[in-house]
């Protein structure tokens, strides 16, 4: 056809889903758990616009649009079959028998969006199993409110198809602001109760009764973004399934496990009590109600002080009262793993230290992985085919047996192929700065790279800080055998977060600073 295959994989723009480490986290898991054969869905939010299309103008960051569904996505499936409708706000009527027992309660909401299905399809590699990622987009019920529309009232007429399209435009939409924190716990309530209505409808389609729900299905919470769906599920079970809080509560508890990626307090969600109230009435109430059992098993356990008793509660009292997203997803939760070993330990000593003493069987550690698939056989052709080369295929499929490879550390001509593999791969990215940034770097340099989300804890300034400083030595004692540098940033600050934009600003002037001085040229 006349057509090249990698300038055309080159303009095929990547899903805008997810972003830093529970991105690739999630994608990583779809494609193992499709590789070793185990059934599973994803669940997320198809977001129209991603996070933002990052440009630099003046050393500064520009959020644009992303505009990956642009030209449509043919990997994906429309399944409007598969619509869940989801309630905000409005009012909880309580519904009593003749004698005045409590039997129920019932949740009207005064806003009601379409939740719909598209569904990507995830293959294993060299397995039999399809997994399905399920993305949800966000639509009106009614597009257009005639009324409105035939009265003159042009734009309030379509007031009610934007609000159902903004859930599933933006991730992480900036919330500096009220309306910014409200359009986040929207999004997630909204693909929380999609979810689990899908999952309770396939489960009831097959084994016709909730109780075997945890024997039959395990539901990950990937921090606490999806901590909503706790009280959710126990919504669900109670209000429409007919349960008592007792059983529904054992069935949430057993069916849920949860992921903390981070210690950091701020990471940790927390919603105020006033706006949690207002858009999500009836799980107000059941937060309270398991907030009541938890410390009510605090209390009964006689080893926690009133101050400890306070860590322990979903409800933050001191200051602005808030939701406390961490303490709901580990208390609905039977498993609770940190992503490396020091970590899990300090989950234990730090945010979780009380209610891992009132439940110490929870948390576990689940060292982080990654998909060899995707990050050495596909990202890394060279040095696939050289381990091929060495010790055969069977590490593509049990990436136990890369072991094997220890035995060629002595090996000058193994390490010779090696380096060539490396050089050749530096080579390939010094062109592409070439062609992206009309920057030109030596292959054989050292290549010094962070790339990751723009933070202050993940210590970029320290890192800029370092270069000034090796920029300054460079050009005071020349003389010296420097080994030639090249420092890589790469990343995007939250369009709100001002000190991460500081960053970007400062790694910019520092950058135009070294790259024009001809004293360290060839060195930094």
């Amino acid at each position: 056809l006349g057509v090249d295959l990698d300038l055309i994989a080159a303009l095929e723009p990547d899903a805008a889903l997810g972003n830093g480490g529970l991105g690739r986290l999630a994608a990583c898991f779809m494609e193992s758990m499709a590789t070793v054969d185990i059934p599973a869905h994803g669940y997320g939010i198809r977001y129209a616009n991603g996070m933002f299309r990052q440009e630099i103008h003046g050393g500064w960051q520009v959020e644009l649009p992303e505009t990956w569904l642009d030209h449509g996505n043919p990997w994906e499936f429309e399944r409007r079959e598969r619509s869940f409708e989801v309630g905000f706000g409005g009012s909880v009527e309580s519904i009593t028998s003749k004698d005045g027992r409590l039997e129920r309660h019932v949740w009207k909401p005064i806003e009601h969006v379409l939740a719909v299905a598209y569904d990507t399809p995830v293959v294993g590699w060299r397995a039999n199993r399809v997994n399905t990622l399920r993305l949800w987009s966000g639509m009106p019920i009614d597009p257009i409110l005639l009324d409105k529309f035939n009265a003159g009232d042009h734009i309030g007429a379509l007031a009610e198809s934007n609000k159902a399209d903004a859930l599933s435009r933006v991730l992480y939409p900036a919330d500096s602001h009220k309306a910014g924190q409200e359009l986040r716990l929207r999004q997630e309530y909204f693909f929380s109760t999609a979810s689990l209505q899908d999952i309770i409808q396939r489960h009831l389609s097959q084994y016709g009764d909730l109780q075997s729900l945890p024997d039959k299905a395990a539901i990950h919470l990937n921090d606490t973004h999806p901590a909503i769906a706790v009280p959710e599920l126990m919504r669900l079970l109670m209000d429409v399934h007919g349960m008592d809080f007792d059983q529904a509560w054992s069935i949430t508890k057993r069916t849920f496990g949860y992921t903390n990626h981070t210690l950091l307090p701020e990471a940790l969600e927390s919603w105020p009590v006033p706006l949690f109230e207002r858009l999500l009435p009836r799980h107000m109430q059941i937060v309270y109600a398991i907030n009541a059992e938890v410390l009510l098993e605090a209390r009964a356990s006689d080893q926690f002080s009133d101050e400890q008793i306070s860590q322990i509660s979903l409800i933050q009292e001191n200051g602005e009262r808030r939701v406390r997203m961490g303490n709901l997803a580990f208390v609905g939760s039977h498993s609770i793993n940190g992503v490396s070993a020091l970590h899990t330990e300090l989950m234990k000593e730090t945010v979780f230290a009380e209610l891992h003493r009132l439940y110490p069987d929870r948390i576990n550690n689940k060292t982080n992985g990654i998909t060899p698939r995707r990050w050495l056989i596909q990202c890394n052709p060279g040095l696939t085919a050289l381990t091929r080369e060495a010790i055969g295929d069977r590490f593509l499929d049990d990436i136990d047996a890369i072991k094997e490879l220890d035995g060629f550390a002595d090996d000058a001509a193994f390490r010779d192929k090696f380096a060539a593999v490396k050089r050749a791969n530096k080579a390939k990215l010094a062109n592409l700065v070439a062609d992206r940034l009309g920057i030109k770097v030596d292959p054989s340099a050292l290549f010094d790279i962070q790339i990751k989300r723009i933070h202050e804890y993940k210590r970029q300034l320290l890192n800029i800080l370092e270069t000034v400083a090796l920029y300054d030595q460079i050009r005071s004692h020349p003389e010296r055998n420097w080994m030639p540098r090249v420092k890589f940033f790469g990343g995007k600050a939250a369009p709100s977060y001002h000190n991460a934009k500081l960053i970007i600003k400062l790694a910019n002037d520092v950058a135009k600073v070294i790259n024009r001085d001809p004293a360290v040229r060839g060195l930094l």
